[in-house]
């Protein structure tokens, strides 16, 4: 049965315009970015076989474009519009953290930092770079590496914080393992950054690690 033929409280777009977006399933979100299904399928139909086929919403969303367009329905276009909208919602979380405001909502700054590194197969080393009153300025990612690591040069961190002219920093990788869980290593590390930025009297506010669906802030566990 076709959608259109469904009770209307039934069809995810009028769902959404009544209950709100938060109301309807992944399957039904989803259904409503394909719009129309393939013959024999409707939009949910696809979209349930969707989120089986690459386990879950986030497989699909960061699924490669040659494994994305090989699914019946799909295809560069489809590609092309989904790529889009992730990039707006990124942008959107950016847009929370550099309004003319100070820095102050720490769960802001780690949605968006999730956002930017979470997907990432490899580790990346960031800085969201901050004026005097902890408003945003630049959001960089600084280095990359492997899954197991990526080489921070405190050196070229000072650079990047005179180039900006930045008063305070926050640090931000991932942890492409998926565990959040800082290491040794982490600690040394973010100690060596701080003690190469009191030279030029730039705060180090915070290092926050990213884990799949987690994240650990240093700020947090007493450790800056």
């Amino acid at each position: 049965m076709p959608i259109t033929d469904w009770p209307i409280q039934e069809r995810p777009r009028e769902k959404l315009l009544h209950q709100g977006a938060a109301a309807l399933s992944d399957a039904e979100l989803l259904a409503i970015f394909l719009r129309t299904g393939i013959p024999g399928k409707t939009a949910v139909d696809m979209a349930r076989d969707l989120l089986q086929e690459f386990c879950g919403l986030r497989g699909l969303l960061t699924a490669r474009q040659d494994q994305f367009c090989r699914q019946p329905g799909l295809g560069p276009a489809k590609y092309a519009q989904l790529q889009a909208v992730l990039e707006m919602g990124k942008r959107h979380l950016h847009a929370t953290l550099v309004r003319d405001e100070a820095l102050t909502d720490p769960s802001a700054t780690c949605d968006y930092l999730s956002a930017r590194l979470r997907d990432h197969a490899f580790e990346v080393f960031a800085c969201l770079f901050l004026d005097n009153r902890h408003r945003v300025i630049h959001f960089e990612e600084l280095f990359r590496g492997t899954i197991n690591g990526a080489s921070v040069h405190p050196r070229e961190v000072v650079r990047q914080t005179l180039e900006h002219n930045a008063a305070a920093v926050i640090f931000a990788h991932n942890h492409p393992s998926g565990v959040a869980e800082p290491s040794e290593a982490d600690r040394q590390l973010t100690r060596r950054l701080q003690a190469a930025l009191e030279l030029i009297d730039v705060r180090v506010l915070d290092h926050i690690v990213i884990g799949d669906g987690e994240s650990v802030a240093f700020s947090e566990r007493g450790w800056i």
